[in-house]
């Protein structure tokens, strides 16, 4: 088939001219099925609708070869042969587009599989981070507690070294009283017709009653030994407190004023005149 047939033939289907001469340009007049092959594959491209560049003047064109022989290429055929043949083209135009719809469909469906299988590996990578971060939240908060308890070990440990150190140390010095009947005859010769007197000594107290006051307002009262450091007391506060501590803590006294360190943490309770009773009072560091 001639070039002029196969535009007109694209014509007739109903493709604008501009396309239909495009197309049989484009494919070196191969026939009117591959003309619509690529018809069907440019129909998207933005310069489908421009002409094309004007054909050399060194190669006629079938319409330039028609007006000069004064012959149609289509003349011999019917008008019933024509009808067969465009309703063949537009068949096939028909099953073009149905084999498009259905590539692109297929297209469509890979895609949704892929964004699918992508959304899925990427849902399965933020589960296994979340997850490693939960496993590394629970073992740091595993590890304080673990250091937390080895350090309230250690500071019971210190105090049961430091009572039993001081039991040692105190325990034998005290004397018994002396009984009446030790006294040398110079003594009982000394005052002999008065009644026994005896100097007023200062109370020695064995015990000391400590009232801790938080920060909420909530107080905490226990008895301590007298000899006891006032880590004990710290101890018990934490170990006690509802809820914990919230971060490191002072204890001092409002009156007089004094904020005890970390070296009046060794000293006893005597020791700081907290004896026998006090109000400490919790402070932020």
């Amino acid at each position: 088939m001639s070039q002029s047939s196969t535009v007109e033939s694209l014509i007739e289907m109903g493709f604008p001219p501009s396309r239909a001469e495009k197309a049989v340009a484009a494919t070196g007049n191969q026939g009117i099925e591959s003309a619509m092959d690529w018809l069907m594959e440019h129909e998207d491209d933005p310069d489908l609708d421009e002409p094309i560049e004007s054909v050399s003047q060194d190669t006629p064109s079938d319409a330039a070869q028609t007006m000069d022989t004064g012959t149609d290429p289509r003349q011999g055929l019917t008008e019933e042969e024509r009808e067969k043949q465009t309703k063949r083209m537009l068949e096939l135009i028909a099953q073009k587009q149905q084999e498009r719809e259905e590539r692109e469909k297929r297209e469509r469906i890979e895609q949704e599989l892929q964004r699918r299988k992508q959304g899925q590996e990427l849902s399965a990578i933020k589960q296994k981070l979340q997850e490693q971060e939960m496993q590394k939240a629970v073992e740091e908060r595993r590890r304080e507690k673990q250091e937390e308890r080895l350090a309230r070990e250690r500071v019971r440990d210190k105090i049961a070294r430091d009572k039993a150190e001081r039991a040692r140390r105190y325990g034998g010095e005290a004397s018994d009283p002396i009984s009446p009947s030790a006294q040398t005859p110079v003594q009982a010769a000394t005052h002999p017709s008065s009644p026994t007197q005896e100097p007023p000594t200062k109370k020695e107290y064995d015990q000391c009653r400590i009232q801790v006051r938080l920060l909420d307002g909530t107080a905490l009262s226990q008895t301590f030994r007298a000899r006891e450091q006032l880590a004990a007391v710290r101890l018990y506060v934490e170990l006690n407190w509802p809820g914990g501590p919230q971060g490191p803590f002072n204890l001092i006294t409002s009156f007089p004023r004094r904020v005890f360190t970390e070296e009046d943490m060794e000293k006893p309770l005597q020791e700081l005149g907290l004896v026998p009773s006090a109000v400490l009072i919790v402070a932020k560091k």
